[in-house]
């Protein structure tokens, strides 16, 4: 097997470097994504299944009570589990949805620094 020019040694070693850097900043980005929601966490699978139970458990209650007070109370306490629950998915995805501006914003900033500088390059050149 012939041997390798030192430029495409080079090359490839930079390539493994920029790959494992990258890979790097990966779990970086994904550990930060994870820490504002992306990645369910132990205390919010116990969260889901709290309000679960609050929501079904009412209403297997109001099936089976005869009493109508008691199945309308019932029913309006799964009403209101339902909505706070609502009310914390739509808290969770406006945490997300700043994350996302921020890092836009952040990536928009870089590239236009980018820019400037092969400006800067060209108008040397």
């Amino acid at each position: 097997m012939e041997e390798m020019p030192n430029d495409f040694k080079d090359e490839i070693d930079d390539l493994k470097k920029e790959l494992k850097n990258f890979q790097k900043e990966k779990e970086r980005v994904r550990a930060i994504v994870g820490g504002i929601g992306g990645v369910p966490t132990f205390n919010r699978k116990i969260v889901n299944i709290v309000f679960a139970l609050l929501i079904v458990c009412p209403l297997i209650i109001s099936f089976f009570m005869r009493s109508s007070e008691i199945t309308l109370l019932m029913i309006e306490f799964a009403t209101v589990a339902l909505s706070i629950k609502i009310l914390y998915m739509m808290h969770c995805q406006n945490r997300v949805n700043h994350f996302q501006i921020w890092m836009q914003s952040s990536i928009e900033w870089r590239i236009n620094e980018i820019m400037k500088i092969i400006r800067q390059i060209d108008e040397r050149v």
